[in-house]
C-alpha cells in the first residue's frame, strides 16, 4: 500500500500512476517489480436451508403460522439487501412447512 505525503489517504493505481482519492495528489509509479496488486473481498457466510433435515436443527419461537394457525416455528436471518441495512428474519411452521418473513 501507498499512501499519499500530503494528506496520509491510502492511495489507488490509476493509469500507470498512484493517485489520492481525498486531494488528488499524483505519483508515477517508477517499478512496478515491487508492487503487487491484490484484491480482497470479506464474504459473510450464509446458511442457506434447503434440506428438511438441516431444518431440524435451527432455533424455535413460538409464532403464529398465518396458514394453519399453529404456534411453533423455526427461524433465521438472512442479509438481503446491503449491508448497512438490518437483516431479515424468516419463519418456518413445524407443522405445515410454510415459511414467511417478518415485517417490521
Amino acid at each position: 500500500m501507498i499512501f499519499c505525503p500530503k494528506c496520509n489517504t491510502m492511495m489507488i493505481s490509476s493509469g500507470g500512476q498512484m493517485k489520492c482519492r481525498r486531494c488528488g495528489y499524483i505519483q508515477a509509479i517508477e517499478s512496478e517489480a515491487g508492487m503487487k496488486i491484490t484484491t480482497t473481498r470479506v464474504e459473510k457466510e450464509i446458511t442457506i436451508v434447503d434440506e428438511e433435515e438441516k431444518v431440524k436443527t435451527l432455533p424455535t419461537i413460538q409464532v403464529r403460522c398465518p396458514k394453519c394457525e399453529n404456534n411453533l416455528a423455526f427461524w433465521w436471518l438472512r442479509q438481503l439487501r446491503s449491508a448497512d441495512e438490518s437483516e431479515v428474519r424468516f419463519f418456518r411452521c413445524t407443522e405445515c412447512g410454510h415459511t414467511w418473513r417478518e415485517y417490521d
